[in-house]
């Protein structure tokens, strides 16, 4: 995540930086380092910050989408490996690490949130426009 996306959900959200940074237990330095690009964002804010974004955008007859492998149409095999089912998260799979995204899993947050953004089910939560 970049300076300029997590300003702009920081906007969408409608929270000044004050605001913003008592809901991340973070001081408000740092949002304003963050947002000046002081500071790298890191993976837990980052994290934070895509998951209040994409509550902020469901509305009541979103709260019940396709499961994320019925979307991307997973092999059997692949569902099983994979940790979204367990958990019953079902589209928010972008949202954990250990998924069996496109037949292996991904080694850091990086690699994932990476082919997340390309992601169907990703898309379908929110946008950043």
């Amino acid at each position: 995540m970049d300076k300029k996306e997590f300003t702009t959900i920081r906007k969408i959200l409608g929270k000044s930086q004050n605001e913003l940074s008592r809901i991340l237990c973070v001081s408000e330095k740092a949002i304003q380092s963050f947002e000046q690009g002081w500071r790298n964002i890191p993976t837990y804010i980052e994290r934070e910050m895509m998951l209040l974004r994409a509550l902020a955008n469901t509305t009541e007859s979103d709260r019940e989408p396709k499961a994320c492998w019925e979307v991307m149409e997973c092999p059997e095999d692949w569902r099983r490996k994979c940790i979204v089912g367990e958990l019953k998260i079902k589209h928010f799979c972008w949202f954990v690490n250990g998924t069996y995204c496109h037949g292996e899993y991904k080694k850091s947050w990086e690699e994932k949130i990476r082919i997340c953004r390309d992601c169907k089910v990703f898309k379908s939560m929110f946008s950043l426009n």
